[in-house]
Parts: C-alpha cells; structure tokens; sequence
C-alpha cells in the first residue's frame, strides 16, 4: 500500500494523503522520504497549490512512528520540503507531535470539528524541538500551554488562538481545504511564491531545530549529488575527477 497518495487536479492543486491508518497515519522514515520526494516533484511541476491531509477522520497524524522515528525535518513543510507555492493542510481527529507541526508550519489549515492538537513529549521525556516555532505563530501563552502542559487543544480553540483558518463539520475538511486551494491557484503564482518567501525568510522567526534541518537539507542534496559520487569514484580509480555542478 502506497504510503502517501497524490492525487494532481486540472485546476492546479496536488492532494497529498498520509495513507496509514492502521497506524493512525503515523509517519516512519519511508513516509517521510516518500512525502519529501513527492513534495519535491509539486515543486518541479506546473501545479500551483498543494493540500497534505491524512486517510480517514480518526487522526491526520499520530506524529512520528515510535517503531521507526523518522527524521522529521525531511517532511516538515519550510525546512525539508522548500517549496514557494502555497500548503495546506485538511485536518481531522488527532494531531499529535508532529502530526501538531505540519499543519503549524502550513500556510493554511482546515480543522475539522473533532480535530485534536497535542504535543505530549514533555510526558514522554524526548523532543526534537520544532514544536518551538508554535510561539511564533499562535500567543505565546498558549503555545507554551501546549508544549509545557502537553495540553490538549481543540479545534474551537485553536481557531480562536489562530492555530486554523476555518472549522468544518468533519468529513468536509479535505473538500473545504480543496475549495480554498482551487481559489489559490487562480492567483498570481510569482506573486504569491514572492510573498511566501517574504514571510518565511524574513518576518517568521526560525527556530534551532528549523536551522537544524536547513543545514541538514543541504548537506543532503551534496551526499546525494552526482559530484559526491564522482569524486570518491576519481578517489578510487586515483584519476582526477570531472565534476559537472550536479
């Protein structure tokens, strides 16, 4: 079963499914990769806006898989998935962990009526520490209920603190985020990746394990080069390498 489903529109928007819900979509290192990867195809291809929601209403995502941690920056949207075209994210049932940042780091978010916001790892005695720039985008006051409290946030709430845009009755999360995005992609493409940049790179605050994952990002893309590979084949064969930038 194909871990992440993309469905691409006429009218421009990619949907994006986090499809385990016998896990409640928790997200693994395969999926992670997979959503990455997929994300970074919507960027090379014509399509304007994407939405990422979960399979089912139960959960949009239980957070990392605990019988495969992924690395989380590779499917978190600013940091391992750069793209300059608009996110959003249709959201139901539980939100836990890093099923909290995505949609926190999306540009727009439709919670259904039952959506459930938790970051409970200061129970659980770990964090990798993105949830930090929840304070930057929701009173600071709450977003500190959120991480020290591990208090639970529902989607009444997290409309009136700012965390979501609308509130549907739930089963309609996905066809609402769908309307929206559709409207979206009329837009001005150059002006509202021009905006999205402006946001991100220079008015939101970027968090340690934001940067983190920046650097990470690159060092990636150079170990998975054709360069990289090239140079330790010259290394071996002791000839000179040729290297072409890619």
């Amino acid at each position: 079963m194909d871990q992440i489903l993309v469905n691409n529109f006429d009218n421009g928007v990619t949907l994006m499914t986090i499809n385990r819900p016998e896990r409640r979509n928790a997200i693994c290192s395969k999926t992670a990769e997979n959503l990455q990867r997929a994300f970074a195809e919507f960027d090379e291809s014509s399509q304007r806006v994407a939405v990422i929601t979960g399979a089912g209403d139960a959960a949009f995502s239980a957070g990392a898989d605990v019988n495969d941690v992924p690395e989380f920056w590779r499917c978190t949207p600013t940091v391992g998935i750069t793209t300059e075209k608009p996110v959003l994210a249709a959201v139901a049932g539980w939100c836990i962990g890093g099923g909290l940042i995505i949609p926190m780091m999306c540009d727009l978010v439709v919670a259904a009526e039952n959506t459930r916001f938790s970051y409970p790892e200061a129970r659980l005695g770990l964090t990798q520490g993105m949830v930090a720039s929840l304070a930057a985008r929701i009173p600071h006051k709450i977003a500190m209920e959120v991480m020290l409290r591990a208090k639970i946030i529902d989607a009444k709430r997290a409309y009136e603190v700012g965390m979501v845009n609308e509130v549907v009755p739930t089963g309609r999360q996905v066809e609402t985020a769908l309307e929206i995005a559709a409207d979206i992609a009329t837009m001005a493409p150059l002006v509202l990746a021009m905006m999205k940049r402006f946001v991100t790179r220079d008015i939101l605050p970027v968090g340690p394990t934001e940067r983190f994952g920046h650097y990470r990002l690159e060092a990636d893309k150079v170990a998975k080069s054709e360069d990289y590979v090239e140079g330790f084949a010259a290394f071996r064969e002791k000839r000179a390498p040729v290297f072409n930038g890619r």
